[in-house]
């Protein structure tokens, strides 16, 4: 039974999805005037890998993200720079859904723009007037907090608390509009103003509020009540708890069931902001670093819990990704070079511990998607792998139970959205490094770590058939220096890493 934990009410809940067999999963999107940073990427990466453990577990998944395409800050975008918000809005769109994919995130099944979604939330706020919720002043609509007794019990706010704040904030001058009937009280329709863009709407020209884009479009696409809401922890207030009251007032029932938040992210145990002068694009870091080196690191920490990011840390997650990926390769050598000798394994106890190692990250992803617990269960098993097959010359008795045991590894890492197999997006097993190494003592042309590796090692056993033992030697050394070991076999010279 998977359990998520529930932002509304604090605790890890049994999931039972609406419908058996089906998940329905709403991520609030981008606000698309600038190209999306690695807090964002966090966000949106850790729900990815959440929707793909529910496929990998077996649920048909449909998954929701809006692109909010209009907005005051497209709009002071576009201002500043002198050309339509229309205009921003589809370069950043265009833009986050490239750095998306270059990350490895799944597209969405449907990516609504709230530009195109006006007229569904026109009725919603029709709802809201009619009953007694929303109310009209000069073609602003407001939605009226206290009509919805519910409000704050998602952040767990006191609204009396929340008000006397209010008081303070008129108190000091800080300009609050008099023409809302409580301070509190927030905008789901906002009267045209001259230069901007707008709609017809019954309350005349005007742009929908931010919050009320995602409860119309989720809404119409999951119905209510639906699975699963995410985000970012910075939406919990005021944009979920405002989703959440105008939603249930409107609709008299539940809106999501589950509220999943993902934790901040932080440079060098520092705040990530533009004052700090840390603040780094998701683009900017995906030149330097490889999208399965940023999911692993992602993956280190449960989502819930703040995440540093760091150059050590990259390293750090880099490395740690390598030594599963030679772990396969090394599988794949001893597959291939298995002799029809008398079996030096245990096959029984392998297989046994497959079994277990998958049953053990199944355990720790369905405890709230514990990412952290279940790489900890993998690489336990790759440690165990290891010294089963440490220096021996396998049986091809053996070759079905390490087919499986790959196929496993293979497997477990595909579910967290990080490709070890064989083709264009698989995982190198080895460092970039080793290529430069090999096109200066092999004469290396390729790009490939694995192909420099086979050139390196040709290179050697060229050279010391040869006898010039001072190319074998830089060769060994040059690999040393990368973390290789080279082991001689009579199958030839087999490499491992770490």
């Amino acid at each position: 039974m998977i359990k998520v934990y529930n932002t509304q009410t604090k605790s890890k809940e049994n999931f039972e999805s609406v419908e058996r067999g089906r998940v329905g999963m709403y991520v609030c999107g981008p606000t698309v005037y600038n190209y999306i940073h690695v807090g964002n990427a966090r966000t949106f990466i850790a729900f990815d890998i959440i929707r793909r453990y529910f496929m990998w577990r077996g649920f048909d998944v449909t998954f929701v993200q809006n692109i909010t395409d209009v907005d005051d800050k497209i709009i002071a975008k576009a201002n500043e720079e002198g050309r339509p918000a229309a205009e921003v809005a589809a370069q950043y769109t265009e833009a986050f859904i490239e750095d998306m994919r270059r990350a490895g995130v799944l597209d969405p099944d449907i990516r609504p723009k709230a530009t195109e979604e006006i007229d569904s939330m026109i009725d919603l706020i029709s709802e809201l007037i009619e009953g007694g919720h929303a109310y009209e002043v000069d073609g602003d609509v407001y939605f009226s907090v206290r009509s919805y007794p519910a409000y704050g019990e998602l952040s767990h706010r006191n609204i009396d608390e929340m008000e006397s704040g209010h008081r303070e904030l008129r108190a000091c001058g800080a300009g609050l509009e008099d023409r809302k009937r409580d301070p509190l009280d927030f905008a789901v329709w906002k009267a045209a103003k001259p230069g901007e863009p707008s709609w017809p709407s019954p309350w005349g020209e005007g742009r929908p509020g931010w919050h009320i884009e995602c409860s119309a479009m989720s809404r119409r696409y999951l119905g209510l009540p639906f699975d699963i809401h995410g985000g970012g922890a910075d939406l919990v207030f005021p944009h979920h708890e405002n989703e959440r009251a105008q939603s249930e007032a409107a609709c008299g029932c539940t809106f999501a069931n589950y509220w999943m938040h993902a934790g901040m992210l932080r440079i060098d145990s520092e705040k990530m902001s533009k004052s700090l002068g840390n603040f780094l694009l998701l683009r900017d870091v995906l030149e330097t670093t490889k999208p399965a080196v940023l999911r692993m690191l992602i993956l280190q920490t449960h989502y819930r819990s703040p995440l540093d990011f760091s150059a050590d840390r990259l390293a750090e997650a880099e490395t740690a990704l390598h030594r599963i990926a030679n772990a396969v390769k090394n599988l794949d050598w001893l597959i291939e070079n298995a002799e029809d000798i008398p079996s030096p394994l245990d096959t029984r106890a392998i297989m046994k511990q497959t079994r277990e190692a998958r049953t053990a990250f199944i355990l720790a992803m369905d405890d709230d998607f514990n990412t952290a617990g279940a790489l900890g269960e993998l690489f336990a098993y790759v440690g165990e792998l290891n010294a089963q097959v440490a220096d021996k010359t396998v049986s091809t008795t053996d070759v079905a139970a390490l087919k499986e045991a790959r196929a496993t590894v293979i497997e477990l890492m595909g579910a967290f959205g990080i490709d070890l197999a064989e083709g264009d997006t698989a995982v190198s097993a080895y460092p970039a490094e080793v290529v430069p190494l090999a096109a200066e003592l092999a004469d290396y042309t390729g790009e490939s770590p694995e192909e420099a590796v086979e050139a390196l090692l040709a290179c050697r056993a060229e050279a010391r058939a040869s006898k010039d033992w001072t190319l074998a030697d830089k060769v060994r050394d040059g690999l040393s220096e990368l973390g290789f070991t080279i082991e001689d076999t009579p199958q030839g010279a087999r490499v491992s890493l770490g």
